[in-house]
């Protein structure tokens, strides 16, 4: 049977190593319910060098070939874009600032209200976080209706930032996160072909569960 994840932006890496950190995912049908096909990508955050090299595939998405990116900092939303935002910060030698969920920072902070199915969520930033103008990289793991990756680049420029590109690990498919997404520079890693495709230990995507 075909895959139903293309490589997309992984094939920086070569198709090869590409095929390799791929296949560190597992594929898991039923869970936690069908139709859904659940993506674990916790077995390659474990492996180092793949953790590694697909921190590296996001930097070269961004990066001449001389190395510059002129990239300010990288945001990241709770939770787990603070995985991938911190190490991929950390690799573009800036800072890392991440987005909170309402109530988690101390006064005073800029916040970004946006809708869920059933009722609403908050995120936060520190107050002058950002300098005027700053060039922001906002990364998240999945990409599916783009509720809060919407909030974010909002949030990101209520509080003086502008937002150079949205990047996410995987993309899926049949879902209205780019189209919501539309005016903005969005890459992505892997693309699933399928809307039940989900991530690492998540809960399913906005429009079918609430994030927690």
């Amino acid at each position: 049977m075909a895959d139903d994840i293309a490589l997309t932006g992984l094939t920086v890496l070569g198709e090869k190593r590409a095929a390799e950190l791929r296949a560190l995912i597992r594929d898991i049908p039923g869970y936690p319910h069908e139709p859904i096909i659940f993506r674990d990508i916790t077995p390659m955050l474990a492996d180092g060098a793949a953790f590694n090299d697909m921190v590296e595939a996001f930097a070269r998405l961004y990066e001449d070939e001389d190395g510059h990116h002129g990239i300010d900092c990288v945001v990241g939303m709770e939770a787990r874009g603070f995985i991938l935002g911190a190490a991929l910060a950390l690799r573009l030698g800036v800072g890392f600032v991440p987005l909170r969920k309402a109530g988690k920072l101390p006064p005073p902070v800029e916040s970004q209200t946006y809708d869920l199915e059933y009722g609403t969520a908050t995120l936060e930033v520190r107050s002058g976080t950002f300098s005027e103008g700053d060039s922001v990289l906002v990364i998240d793991d999945i990409l599916a209706t783009g509720g809060t990756a919407q909030a974010a680049a909002k949030l990101v420029e209520s509080a003086g930032g502008t937002v150079r590109a949205m990047v996410f690990l995987m993309e899926l498919g049949g879902l209205p996160g780019r189209a919501r997404l539309s005016d903005r520079q969005v890459d992505t890693l892997l693309f699933v072909d399928e809307e039940q495709g989900f991530g690492d230990d998540i809960a399913p995507p906005e429009s079918l569960h609430a994030r927690q």
